[in-house]
């Protein structure tokens, strides 16, 4: 008996996270934090499992050691006391980052960890914490702390989709994984895309209800948080115009898809008209009851305590005047032009509003308070007392149809300001020397749709009298077959020179079968890649595949292989390298490419090759993606406007035909409705 209890003690000193590790955190390896973290997150509704942390839940005072924090702990002393006053959310309760309150409690557990030195403080207040609050803001901190603390580097977060299901599945699949459970009948469930075939909106559902398109846009929000301020380490670069083209992205990738599906474009709301698509999300929360559905043609009301739909009308009107004038008004009265390249990032801080605004209290929060409005329009006067709806959540906000219409009506704002800008002229877009002869694509561009597996286990209760079984829901997914660029660049110049291969995809026709203009079309153009490549003196052979895409991440890892490669690398004394899946923000690879039709849907492949040693930040290349989500307390990497060269209007097609450097192709893609 003595020898058991011994072997216990040693095995629970081994896992514990300061036993063998030096107060600066010396020692501690990538694979021991990754398994940390994936303990964490495991079953999150749960009380802790694992000896260490369960052991670091119950005696580690986060107050007892001042040293472990950069702000000598004034964060972690405001948190614990508003814990002790019992000022913050309940467990067992929904979470919302929209609710100011409950954002700010998600902040002060944020403002404890990123503060941590070291990797033992970090866990140790995590487990600490992780037992004491609310779980859904447990999480968001938690996610946010990894991705920007300077302990976690490497760290892999576990898909969302496995660590909060219930955010990413219907009532229904939920319902099947508990009755597997109960009756001991390991299953896995048909997940199906919300709306019937009389919900025109349900044909392009497999887009906005995409766990992969739903894991990039919290994950974007996560990486360019709308409330980071400077004081936690490093400055987001160029953070404003990053909000206005991820999301124009996301909305010119809609606009696609529905041109697959033979949809018109999707059409703006207005405040003043009703909101023509409901929608009924057939998704519960894990406690607090069943998101609200909205009907059809339902006319903006005032949601009460939160705002008004004038104030919102007179928000934009700020915004529009302001770009009619070519400046904005700061806090101070100053005006600061936008008539120039930085003026989309003035406006994007301003529209989100993000904590970078410059001048919040006249321009407002459009955006933000546009989702919170849409979200509460089942039950905008809390007669029913009615828990957020999908807009009030970056994890549920695509899977409703009216999350592009407001993102459309934001972006025809952005597209007022980009108009307003003198267009580019030829010596804007010529790099000298640089011809580019010839493009080619390797490969059909074809998509389909492929079935995907995702683990229920922490969709369902634990239990000390009823063992887990193998739970998973099963869902249809589009993909696309792998491809490649073929670029034949040629450089009369006498030297090597640095080019950036800017890649577009821009439809060619509207839904009436009516080519659109350059200046039509080139707001609908999509963003395949952009890269740097040194250019030799003469003929040059560009070969880039589908897969490099700066724009694009791979799936994410599921939570059980995280365990299973952390497990084993910590027991085997083994370092862990899964670099490759260190980011989840990006477009998934796999949603590169639109959908098209079966028999080809025709786009313009836009290459344009520009000055790399003008366009460059550094080195050009920084090896993750970063087109929409920008690289981590850095510069990002492009001085180009986001979208260059086709941002600002092409009034005169003839500038970008007779540009040298500036080539395109008539290519279809393909949907194969029979593949799997």
């Amino acid at each position: 008996m003595r020898v058991l209890v011994l072997c216990s003690l040693l095995a629970l000193a081994v896992a514990w996270p300061g036993h063998n590790v030096q107060s600066d955190g010396a020692g501690v390896t990538t694979a021991k934090k990754q398994q940390d973290i994936n303990h964490l997150l495991d079953k999150i509704y749960e009380k802790l499992q694992y000896p260490d942390l369960v052991h670091a839940a119950t005696n580690f005072d986060p107050a007892a050691d001042r040293s472990l924090y950069s702000d000598g702990g004034a964060a972690v002393l405001h948190l614990l006391d508003e814990l002790r006053d019992h000022n913050t959310l309940k467990q067992h309760h929904w979470f919302s980052l929209f609710n100011p309150r409950q954002r700010q409690e998600a902040l002060l557990l944020f403002d404890v960890l990123i503060h941590c030195k070291t990797w033992a403080g970090f866990v140790n207040n995590a487990a600490y914490f992780r037992e004491r609050m609310n779980e859904g803001q447990f999480v968001y901190a938690l996610y946010v702390a990894v991705i920007h603390s300077e302990v976690t580097p490497h760290v892999v977060l576990p898909p969302l989709y496995e660590v909060t299901p219930h955010l990413f599945t219907t009532d229904e699949v939920i319902q099947k994984a508990y009755t597997a459970k109960m009756t001991q009948t390991p299953g896995t469930f048909d997940m199906q895309f919300t709306g019937t075939k009389k919900n025109r909106e349900s044909w392009v559902a497999y887009f906005g209800e995409d766990i992969g398109m739903n894991t990039h846009h919290v994950t974007w929000h996560m990486d360019l948080p709308f409330w980071w301020n400077d004081i936690y380490g490093h400055h987001i670069d160029r953070k404003g115009e990053l909000f206005f083209w991820a999301h124009h992205q996301l909305t010119a990738r809609f606009d696609s898809e529905r041109l697959s599906n033979w949809l018109d474009p999707v059409d703006e709301l207005h405040w003043e008209d009703v909101i023509e698509e409901g929608f009924a999300p057939h998704t519960s929360y894990k406690y607090g009851g069943q998101f609200p559905a909205r009907p059809d043609k339902i006319h903006f009301e005032d949601v009460d305590g939160v705002a008004r739909v004038r104030d919102l009308v007179i928000v934009e009107r700020r915004i529009r005047d302001a770009i009619a004038h070519g400046y904005i008004t700061d806090r101070e009265g100053h005006k600061i032009n936008i008539l120039n390249d930085q003026g989309i990032d003035v406006l994007g801080d301003i529209i989100e509003s993000s904590a970078y605004s410059l001048n919040a209290q006249y321009y407002g929060s459009l955006h933000n308070t546009a989702h919170i409005i849409l979200g509460r329009q089942g039950d905008p006067h809390g007669k029913f007392n009615m828990p957020p709806g999908v807009m009030e959540h970056f994890e549920t906000a695509t899977r409703d149809p009216s999350f592009f219409r407001l993102h459309k009506y934001i972006d025809s704002i952005f597209k007022e300001h980009k108009d307003s800008l003198t267009p580019y002229s030829k010596e804007d877009l010529e790099f000298p020397g640089v011809v580019v002869d010839r493009i080619s694509i390797d490969g059909q561009l074809k998509t389909f749709f492929e079935e995907f597996e995702f683990s229920l286990k922490n969709a369902v209760d634990q239990s000390d009298n009823v063992e887990d079984v193998d739970i998973s829901a099963k869902v249809k997914r589009l993909n696309h077959h792998d491809f490649a660029y073929n670029i034949d660049i040629i450089n009369n110049n006498h030297k090597d020179v640095l080019a950036t291969i800017r890649i577009f995809l821009c439809p060619r026709k509207d839904l009436n079968g009516i080519d659109f203009t350059w200046d039509e079309g080139r707001w609908h153009c999509i963003e395949l890649d952009k890269f740097w490549e040194k250019l030799g003196v003469g003929e040059n052979h560009v070969l880039r595949e589908s897969q490099e895409s700066s724009v694009t991440v791979p799936d994410s890892l599921s939570l059980d292989t995280l365990q299973r490669k952390a497990d084993t690398a910590v027991r085997r004394g083994e370092e862990l390298d899964l670099h490759d899946h260190e980011r989840s923000c990006g477009i998934p690879s796999r949603m590169l490419l639109p959908k098209g039709q079966p028999n080809g849907m025709e786009f313009l492949l836009v290459v344009a090759v520009t000055d790399g040693g003008q366009d460059t930040e550094g080195e050009g290349d920084v090896g993750v993606s970063h087109a929409h989500c920008g690289v981590r307390g850095q510069p990002f990497p492009d001085k180009r406007p986001m979208g260059y060269p086709l941002d600002r209007r092409i009034p005169d097609k003839r500038v970008f035909i007779e540009t040298p450097n500036i080539e395109s192709i008539l290519v279809r893609v393909y949907h194969d409705p029979a593949e799997h």
